[in-house]
């Protein structure tokens, strides 16, 4: 008895010194995303609830956005370590702030979400119907801001912008006080759906089906990030588990979201996760080759679209705007079966 007494009185002791002893340090990380919680970014709100970044020690505290530029600015600043972000709103701030590049170390959508929508009543049947008709766009909307390449490359040579503010703008369209409106697909889309207009009843013009072959949102980090090479590593690491949660089962991506914004639609969100999956990162390039890297070529050539559509005075390097030195090995990327 003696014994187990003393092998008892050693364990108990041993309890109290591990309970005393601080915990493994985290990393503390500030987190923005590009707009609000909703089903094509829960995979980042699954990693977060199931603790998958503090396994990589971090604490990660995720915050909603106002739009890629924003975001982008955010983490310029070092406001945030770390954002999810249009690419193309990261190829335009690099340009224009040579020495001090946001970095793009994670490509999540392999085609951009971008388009321009009509509906069938308008007559409008592809983009040479668009000619001198009136475009309802927010100004900073991303799609509206790369419609000038977009028009070029379709022979579109003059139109009227009308600008409106993201509420406004699928209801306009409804209402007929514009012809045809930009927006990202799987927003426009259900936008105009949930006003009871039939996917079959409108025009969707993707851009990447009409010669725009650019890029989408990434994960980007600030400059004193990309120095902590591991917090970067563990921080795509832990978000990449996440995308494979939801891909597997849609439904706790959308738990995750109800949960930091217990107003959203379920059924909606469900639909908007689906489409970004099916047409933004489940390609044909990422099934073959895992998420987060890009065809080099193609990204080049997208660097110098954009740079072009944006008027920049010169296109950044390519190697400026992203990077796969943070990306685990393929195998680790693959995420489609």
């Amino acid at each position: 008895m003696s014994r187990i007494a003393n092998w008892l009185g050693t364990a108990a002791a041993a309890a109290v010194l591990a309970l005393s002893l601080p915990a493994a340090a985290q990393t503390p990380i500030k987190f923005t995303l590009d707009w609000v919680f909703q089903g094509p970014t829960s995979p980042f709100l699954v990693a977060l609830e199931k603790g998958y970044y503090k396994a990589e020690g971090l604490d990660v505290t995720m915050d909603p956005g106002q739009g890629s530029a924003g975001a982008v600015q955010r983490v310029a600043t070092g406001a945030y370590q770390i954002g999810f972000a249009d690419v193309n709103a990261t190829i335009e701030y690099n340009a224009k702030n040579p020495g001090k590049e946001v970095l793009c170390v994670f490509m999540a959508y392999d085609f951009a979400p971008f388009g321009v929508y009509a509906l069938k009543k308008s007559g409008i049947k592809g983009p040479k119907g668009l000619e001198g008709k009136k475009l309802g766009a927010p100004v900073f909307d991303a799609s509206f801001r790369l419609f000038p390449a977009f028009a070029k490359i379709n022979g579109i040579s003059k139109w009227e912008h009308v600008n409106l503010t993201p509420q406004l703008r699928e209801q306009s369209l409804v209402q007929g006080t514009v012809d045809f409106i930009s927006g990202h697909y799987f927003s426009s889309m259900l936008d105009l759906k949930a006003r009871g207009v039939k996917f079959d009843d409108i025009v969707a013009m993707r851009y990447v089906d009409f010669g725009m072959d650019v890029y989408g949102n990434g994960i980007v980090i600030s400059p004193d990030m990309a120095k902590d090479e591991k917090a970067v590593k563990g921080f795509i690491a832990a978000t990449l588990k996440g995308w494979k949660d939801v891909i597997a089962d849609n439904k706790l991506g959308i738990a995750a979201a109800k949960k930091r914004d217990p107003l959203i639609n379920e059924a909606l969100e469900t639909e908007r996760l689906q489409i970004s999956l099916q047409t933004n990162i489940l390609t044909p390039y990422v099934k073959a080759n895992g998420m987060g890297d890009v065809d080099p070529a193609r990204f080049a050539r997208s660097v110098k679209l954009v740079s072009e559509a944006f008027g920049l005075p010169a296109a950044p390097a390519p190697d400026k705007v992203f990077t796969n030195k943070y990306l685990p090995p393929k195998a680790d990327r693959m995420i489609a079966k």
